[in-house]
């Protein structure tokens, strides 16, 4: 090997000097090893001394000494990135590399950008650790979007190949003479920088515009669709005009008028320099991309008031085929199709026939998009596109021929409403554990929510379902085929809606929610067609499932009647007149995306409704705990429901015995010491050496039959009517005896508090994030780290002994 057994940092000094010594290997870009950029002459302007005048690099690389897998080598590089998260803070590179001893790899940014906004993904973790489910993640991703794609050279034998790569590729020069492409890859990247530097210096009120329908995104369309700061496509709601900005509106405290103009405060200095930068306009063929990605630009308090969302284009072609499927080959000739919440028009692509396409939308400037994209080959009739407020505007506003077909009976059989209707709700998570307020403007500010919240009840809190609402009531008979999540079906707000939804499922499909750009969260969306000609009960519907790339996955049952919820079955073992209780137990909706909010504690909770814990309801609240536990949430369940059991769980003590065991253990039983009395101390003093008498040995006189839970009495006495001592299976035991080990080992140490809980000796071993207070979730104890991960382990295998009794009690559908 060219290189053989050297040092990481020499082996980047001897790659420096033999291939890239024409370039400036001098910058040291947060954790990344090897920066490679453009030579330029220093000047003194806007961005010097700036992290900002780097945007000459050209590459971003990893050094590994020895010879390495180029695929982990590249996970290291992207979790680097991704944590310092430099790709927000200086332009990316054209390429991402890796090198080692052997050979150096090539990897063209756009084709693994997609990775950094993985949604809900920890970047904090250490890059270099390959045991990470973050690391495992990104390397399958690279293993998914690359699919060995990249250039890779071997320093002996391609040396001259390589040298030829990187002239061909690295533009040699210095910063004047050389500016950055705008393309559908990097534009999104520019706005981020634009928000920061040019919009300041526009003299306008935001807020005014926003209100009229004009966003930052407008301005910045105007500017990068410019030659000359001339704004040169026709149509954009904003244009540039040398020194100042034209409006296709006037904004004013009195209203919308015909035009208006806005200056720069800063006579223009920064948008020069800053564009100074980048090569304007970006070539014709992003111009209808970029424009139709509008939706990327709309600020997120905007986003989540109107709650739209962009169909990506792999679902709207399988929605197609689906329609395809259920209305059969010749439905676009047969059938008339209304888009009325279409946006931008994205969901009508790939359909053929236009005479019979009608798309609305709530904003003029996505009809203006609409009409601009037709002369740019869109299959639309520009008469057939216009504004329309689904939730407020009558019927009469609609286009004459559109509206002849609803009012006849037979031609409203064959007409289509094709809709990925906004997604939003009138309540947040905040509200709904009361430390927040409903979203301003979404739901309760439409016309439609008025004319149906008595018949459809709380659903109204979903626009989409004020969507279904007015097209059932309204356009009876039609279809329906729509993207929308899964609530209608099996959610508990749509009891009432089911009651006033009735029609005939026809077929669908569900993939995973974080497949739509800016939505977040695990959880199915659906896209599912309806006759509503035929008044069936909504009961059990199956749909195909899909994974993000589009891989059939299996099937999925969604029940429209359920019996009562969990909820109405353990409330019943509450005796609120109890003063002995050992501790609180939390009370959440009934389903998998609130799993992690059902929790134990001692502390009264903010929440109300929470349930007191004592001898007598120990067994059913430890089934409850572990129903809601055992099986773990993912986007396919998360909107399942926990339901009312039948009676078998009664006599089956081994499975009493293991949710007893598999609560104790849990991460959510939260008991501390901290907050009071810890009666949740599954051993005995001489079991674990304690040093010291514990404050209360009521768990393990529970464990072994000393507390007769039929007499009321003082639980936490020493007094020991016998009771029949609890009998575990095996993988009890196994869990007990892991338990136990922790728990030895703990009072192995000094200064320690003998009353603590499992969760007091988790935060011992581990600690606490002093500027999050949460505990970390790793601790520097080997020791305790392997005993640790024995317990999850072992209590791993008894959540999937409790898993099947779950179903066959009733505790879920299957």
């Amino acid at each position: 090997m060219k290189y053989y057994n050297i040092r990481e940092e020499e082996l980047k000094l001897k790659v420096a000097k033999d291939y890239f010594n024409e370039f400036d290997n001098t910058k040291i870009l947060g954790n990344i090893d090897f920066c490679v950029a453009i030579k330029y002459e220093k000047q003194n302007n806007l961005f010097e001394n700036n992290v900002d005048n780097w945007h000459n690099t050209l590459l971003w690389a990893e050094a590994k000494k020895g010879t390495q897998d180029i695929y982990k080598s590249l996970a290291q590089l992207i979790l680097t990135i991704g944590k310092a998260k430099t790709f927000e803070k200086i332009l990316p590179p054209n390429f991402l590399g890796v090198f080692d001893f052997e050979k150096i790899a090539f990897i063209e940014w756009n084709r693994i950008a997609t990775i950094f906004y993985i949604n809900d993904f920890n970047w904090n973790v250490t890059s270099s650790d390959q045991k990470t489910k973050e690391f495992k993640l990104v390397l399958s991703k690279i293993d998914e979007v690359l699919k060995d794609s990249y250039f890779v050279f071997n320093f002996e034998n391609d040396d001259k190949d390589l040298k030829e790569f990187i002239k061909s590729n690295f533009k040699q020069g210095i910063e004047n003479s050389s500016t950055i492409k705008i393309n559908k890859n990097n534009f999104m990247i520019i706005y981020n920088k634009w928000l920061k530097y040019i919009k300041p210096t526009i003299s306008i009120d935001w807020n005014q515009a926003k209100k009229s329908g004009i966003i930052e995104g407008d301005f910045y369309l105007a500017d990068i669709l410019s030659l000359d700061n001339k704004s040169i496509k026709e149509k954009l709601f904003v244009l540039l005009k040398n020194n100042h900005y034209e409006l296709d509106r006037k904004i004013d405290e009195s209203g919308l008028f015909n035009l208006k103009t806005a200056s720069f405060n800063d006579n223009q200095k920064a948008h020069n320099l800053f564009w100074n930068k980048y090569e304007r306009p970006p070539r014709e063929e992003y111009w209808n991309y970029i424009v139709e990605r509008r939706d990327l630009l709309v600020p997120q308090d905007v986003r989540e008031r109107k709650g739209s969302f962009f169909t990506p284009q792999i679902w709207v072609e399988l929605s197609q085929k689906y329609l395809t499927d259920a209305l059969g080959e010749n439905w676009q000739d047969e059938y008339y199709i209304w888009d009325c919440a279409s946006g931008t028009g994205n969901l009508l692509n790939g359909l053929t026939n236009k005479y019979n396409i009608w798309a609305s939308t709530l904003d003029q400037q996505d009809v203006d998009v609409m009409r601009d994209r037709i002369k740019n080959g869109a299959n639309l009739l520009e008469k057939h596109i216009f504004q329309f407020d689904f939730l407020n505007d009558d019927f009469t506003k609609l286009p004459t021929n559109l509206q002849n077909i609803i009012k006849d009976k037979n031609e409203r059989k064959k007409l289509i409403i094709y809709i990925n209707p906004p997604y939003a709700e009138a309540t947040t998570a905040s509200t709904v554990t009361a430390t927040g307020k409903n979203k301003a403007g979404v739901s309760t500010n439409n016309k439609s929510n008025i004319t149906y919240k008595e018949k459809i009840g709380t659903a109204t809190n979903e626009l989409f379902a004020i969507f279904m609402a007015r097209i059932y009531d309204e356009i009876p008979d039609c279809q329906i085929a729509q993207f929308s999540t899964m609530k209608f079906v099996n959610g508990s707000n749509f009891i009432k809606f089911k009651q006033f939804f009735k029609a005939k499922y026809l077929n669908g499909f569900i993939v995973p929610a974080n497949s739509f750009d800016n939505v977040k969260g695990d959880f199915p969306i659906g896209f599912t067609i309806w006759d509503t000609s035929k008044k069936d009960i909504i009961k059990d519907i199956v749909c195909d499932v899909y994974d993000k790339k589009g891989n059939f996955i299996g099937l999925k049952k969604f029940y429209g009647e359920l019996p009562q919820s969990i909820n109405k079955w353990f409330v019943k073992f509450q005796d609120k007149s109890t003063k002995e209780i050992i501790g609180l137990l939390s009370n959440y909706p009934p389903d998998f995306q609130n799993q992690n909010k059902v929790f134990i504690q001692i502390e009264e909770m903010a929440r109300s409704g929470a349930i007191r814990i004592d001898a007598n309801n120990l067994n059913e609240i430890s089934i409850y705990f572990s129903v809601r536990h055992s099986i773990e949430a993912t986007w396919l369940n998360d909107r399942d429901q926990f339901l009312y059991p039948n009676d078998g769980w009664i006599s089956d003590k081994e499975f009493q015995t293991d949710c007893l065991i598999f609560t104790l253990f849990h991460s959510q039983n939260r008991i501390s010491s901290k907050e009071g009395t810890n009666h949740w101390i599954p051993f005995t003093e001489q079991e674990v050496d304690a040093k010291e008498k514990f404050e209360s040995n009521f768990m393990s006189k529970f464990i072994n039959g000393k507390i007769k839970i039929e007499i009321k009495k003082d639980l936490f006495s020493d007094e020991t009517d016998e009771n029949i001592k609890l009998i575990f299976s095996n993988e009890s035991k196994k869990v007990l005896k892991s338990g136990l080990e922790i728990w030895k080992y703990y009072h192995s140490k000094d200064n320690i508090n003998v009353n603590s809980s499992l969760y007091d000796i988790r935060e011992y071993f581990q600690g606490r994030n002093e500027k999050t207070d949460k505990m970390n979730s790793k601790s520097n104890d080997k020791i305790y780290s392997n005993l640790m991960t024995n317990l999850k382990d072992n209590l791993k295998i008894l959540a999937k002994k409790i898993e099947p009794k779950i179903y066959e009690y009733g505790f879920l559908l299957p």
